[in-house]
């Protein structure tokens, strides 16, 4: 942190969801605009793991994106491989007695997409720590509802100068302002592995936020945004079959009455959300103006918020898309 700036600049992106070009521009994007913070608010990995199979015939077989693949060589299983990788997802190359062993054996798959996720933060904070040295920037990450416990276990074990997960803690991002991070969420039709009922979120929440020295000044980064805005609206969907389905024309609030309380009794100066991919925008809730950036992970699209704060308040903001 540069404490001979007078401005605060924050540049905040959320649900990459694994995908490495998102998170390059990410970094980029602070060296450019000479940001002082890099917030990365929450659902850091990939969804899905992809097996490949090889056949002892020489060709290869795959289930992705609906659709089954039939590669003849390594160079079309290079350009699965890196197609999946350009989701945010992982892929893994198996025989077919592994792949019958590997389907069957539920425990061997999480260890396997866990040993993977875990691989490519690693990379990913090799490739911070390289960029963002010789900056001011400090990189902020945390998990979302959607990482499993063993990942956000993970980010708190980082040991860099450049990068550290804030979560349930108060972080100083200079003399007058705080971060309070909070990456759980409601519980959603999706069955996350960091859903929580909404009391367990406020008491949570209000157990961080009562450690602020100055919650008026505040930064809050909850990855979840406050219920009755529009930064929670997406499809409403059809939970009598898993996964749900979206209905087509219906849309919900799918935001946290939790999270909306707790800015209600503080009234930080902030509020960073996403999880609600497609409901980018800005909206106030008394003083504090809460933002969700969206996400077009899928696409390679960076979507991001910049702020520009002084002590008191908001000076500028923009969105960003790249």
């Amino acid at each position: 942190m540069n404490g001979k700036q007078s401005i605060l600049r924050i540049i905040f992106a959320t649900d990459m969801h694994g995908q490495e070009i998102v998170f390059k521009k990410f970094l980029n994007a602070g060296r450019i605009y000479k940001a002082n913070a890099l917030i990365l608010g929450g659902d850091v990995t990939g969804k899905i793991l992809v097996p490949i199979i090889e056949h002892r015939e020489g060709f290869y077989e795959a289930e992705f994106m609906n659709r089954k693949h039939i590669l003849r060589n390594r160079k079309e299983v290079e350009a699965l491989a890196s197609n999946i990788e350009f989701t945010g997802n992982y892929y893994v190359i198996v025989t077919k007695d592994e792949f019958e062993e590997f389907v069957n054996d539920k425990h061997k798959q999480q260890r396997m997409i866990h040993e993977l996720m875990i691989n490519r933060l690693k990379r990913w904070i090799t490739l911070a720590e390289e960029r963002l040295k010789d900056t001011y920037i400090t990189l902020y990450v945390t998990g979302g509802n959607d990482d499993p416990y063993e990942i956000t276990n993970f980010l708190k074990s980082i040991n860099s100068e450049y990068i550290k997960d804030p979560e349930d803690e108060i972080i100083s991002l200079d003399e007058d302002h705080e971060m309070v991070s909070c990456g759980y969420g409601n519980i959603t039709p999706w069955r996350c592995p960091r859903d929580i009922s909404e009391e367990d979120l406020y008491e949570k929440l209000d157990k961080i936020c009562k450690q602020s020295r100055k919650p008026q000044f505040s930064i809050f980064n909850i990855h979840v945004p406050p219920y009755g805005t529009t930064l929670g609206t997406c499809p409403k969907l059809d939970t009598s079959v898993y996964p749900p389905r979206p209905i087509m024309g219906e849309y919900i609030d799918a935001g946290s009455i939790a999270v909306r309380k707790i800015i209600e009794k503080y009234q930080p100066l902030v509020g960073l959300h996403g999880h609600i991919h497609e409901s980018r925008g800005v909206a106030k809730i008394g003083r504090t103006v809460c933002f969700n950036p969206g996400s077009e992970y899928s696409e390679g699209i960076l979507r991001a918020v910049l702020l520009d704060i002084e002590k008191e308040r908001i000076k500028a903001y923009s969105f960003m898309s790249g």
